[in-house]
């Protein structure tokens, strides 16, 4: 049987040590953790992560997200920089938020191909303002760059698409075969993040997403490949907050564990 991992999202706990980090996610029964890498993070820092991880245990999923630069050719130039500096450490895959939606699709084709030379293990996150912030986008990608391998976060094309793609069936399935890594966040047609999976209200959005996680991880279990998946519910500005209070009106950290342990429990019945 295919081995499942999770890993937990660093994104909303930058505020706690690193010691604590490590021993929180491990705690909570985590295989690793997925770490957003700054363009500006310095050796000291990715030497004490990856110390600080191996010694707890955990395995590690790098994630690119910051490489914003609007002139192709500078950000060309920072995205590869950043691919080389991480590329030296040990783990388990690079998720790389790529490109720009306004880029055109020889420039986002050529730092796909860039990222493939430096380092064989990275996959492209779908996400808002990247070459793949929606479904009918990136099946072109996935189409004419057979080698190309996604993260599928799903929650950004349903809300970019205001629906959940029910008339772009094709495009979902191709993705979902080209997955390799995926993100357990649920959207909705009107934003990336529901409040809350654990209540009834949002049952129908969870079950959406169930079935597309559902079909990722039987087609993994067919060809006894590792399915890694990251709970990544984010903070405020996504994850909604009372608007007289400015507390969230969920917990970030409880509801990642929630979807972790409900992924569990659904894909251990095989």
């Amino acid at each position: 049987m295919a081995a499942i991992e999770f890993y937990c999202p660093h994104w909303g706990s930058e505020n706690i040590a690193w010691a604590t980090f490590f021993e929180q996610v491990k705690e909570a029964g985590y295989d690793g953790i997925e770490y957003g890498v700054a363009y500006t993070a310095l050796e000291a820092e990715l030497d004490e992560v990856w110390n600080g991880a191996s010694k707890a245990g955990l395995k590690i999923i790098a994630q690119h997200y910051d490489t914003v630069d609007a002139d192709f050719s500078m950000h060309y130039d920072r995205y590869c920089a950043w691919m080389e500096k991480i590329n030296p450490y040990p783990l388990v895959k690079i998720n790389s938020q790529t490109g720009k939606d306004y880029f055109s699709f020889e420039q986002n084709k050529k730092l796909i191909e860039a990222a493939a030379q430096i380092s064989g293990n990275v996959v492209h996150e779908t996400h808002r303002n990247k070459f793949s912030f929606a479904a009918h986008i990136t099946k072109e990608y996935l189409e004419k760059i057979p080698d190309l391998k996604i993260t599928l976060d799903a929650s950004h094309w349903v809300c970019v698409a205001e629906s959940y793609l029910e008339d772009q069936q094709s495009a979902m399935q191709l993705a979902m075969e080209r997955t390799d890594h995926f993100h357990a966040r649920v959207g909705y047609p009107e934003g990336p993040q529901i409040p809350d999976p654990r209540v009834n209200e949002w049952q129908y959005a969870l079950n959406k997403h169930l079935a597309w996680w559902d079909e990722i991880v039987a087609q993994k279990k067919n060809i006894n490949q590792t399915v890694t998946i990251t709970p990544e519910f984010g903070p405020y500005p996504y994850m909604v907050h009372d608007p007289v209070t400015g507390s969230p009106i969920a917990n970030q950290w409880e509801v990642n564990v929630f979807m972790m342990n409900l992924l569990r429990k659904r894909y251990s019945k095989d």
